[in-house]
């Protein structure tokens, strides 16, 4: 277990190097020159010609390459461009926001959509099972921003009982301001988590290591548990993993709906002022937690499936 999670982390660490290279020569192939952008139309030559100098811009772009990887061992992101504060602190301050908003809506998706999703197997063709299979359709279908917008005129506005905006000041004001936002996201995820939970139970029904068990007497409860579960969760957490794309992205949208701090808010108003190195930081750090969740993911499998282990 211990050699295999050593070359799982080892081999993320090639895959960050690739990303924030991608990141990197994409944002400097862009045909607008940021200086102009950032300055408008109304800037004098000797205005552009200063901020390109301020952000390095008048190098070549492999020196501005080696000064980019040294500055991300470092962490240093630079300074705003609209705030003149350090990239690093901004984020430092408001990760710990889009991290809370990812983590509840997941654990709200698991804690909705897979109970369902075995009751949904179990009682399979059945009326409850339909109903359920339309709930995990509409959740799917549904985009996670509309389903904010929802929330927020239902629950804030025609029945004020969750606040509309914020974030909390204390770790109960910041459970009641988190509740819509991880719920928007959750109840979307729920769906996806459903549908897969259930196709995955129905698949391992049929295998012959349940036949086997069941002709041992095993009670059928224990089959479920034991067996059936846990061999059908290696889907559900893979759907899991790579739906965080999605999340952190709807996480964006859903920040910005409930006017709540985060990574999220803090891009868009960097698109907004033409903010380069704090969106060139956001950007980073996203493609980053994406990775580290597939790696978490990866390692999961190992304990969910010993077999993978020795692959």
């Amino acid at each position: 277990m211990l050699k295999y999670s050593i070359r799982r982390i080892l081999l993320t660490i090639p895959t960050i190097f690739i990303t924030i290279s991608v990141i990197f020569f994409v944002l400097r192939i862009l045909p607008s020159d940021p200086a102009s952008v950032i300055l408008g139309d109304n800037a004098t030559p000797e205005a552009i010609q200063a901020l390109r100098e301020k952000l390095g811009l008048n190098t070549s772009v492999w020196a501005q390459y080696l000064h980019f990887l040294q500055s991300m061992i470092q962490a240093d992101f630079g300074n705003s461009i609209a705030t003149g504060r350090s990239v690093s602190d901004q984020i430092i301050s408001l990760l710990p926001y889009t991290l809370e908003l990812t983590l509840a809506s997941i654990l709200i998706a698991v804690i909705i959509g897979v109970p369902i999703g075995i009751y949904s197997a179990i009682k399979r063709n059945s009326i409850s099972d339909a109903l359920v299979r339309l709930f995990a359709l509409m959740g799917i279908s549904m985009p996670a921003f509309f389903l904010g917008i929802l929330l927020l005129l239902v629950f804030s506005l025609k029945i004020p009982i969750f606040p509309s905006m914020g974030a909390g000041e204390n770790f109960v004001g910041n459970l009641y301001h988190l509740a819509l936002p991880a719920l928007s996201l959750g109840l979307i995820e729920a769906g996806i988590v459903m549908r897969i939970t259930r196709s995955s139970m129905l698949d391992e029904v049929n295998r012959d290591y349940v036949r086997t068990a069941k002709a041992k007497g095993i009670p059928k409860k224990m089959v479920i548990s034991k067996h059936i579960l846990r061999n059908s969760l290696i889907p559900v957490v893979t759907v899991i993993g790579l739906n965080m794309t999605t999340l952190i992205s709807g996480a964006v949208l859903t920040e910005a709906i409930f006017s709540r701090p985060g990574l999220g808010s803090l891009a868009v108003g960097a698109i907004e002022t033409r903010d380069y190195p704090t969106l060139q930081a956001c950007l980073v750090l996203f493609c980053i937690l994406v990775i580290f969740v597939n790696l978490i993911v990866d390692l999961s499998y190992s304990i969910l499936n010993p077999r993978i282990r020795p692959q």
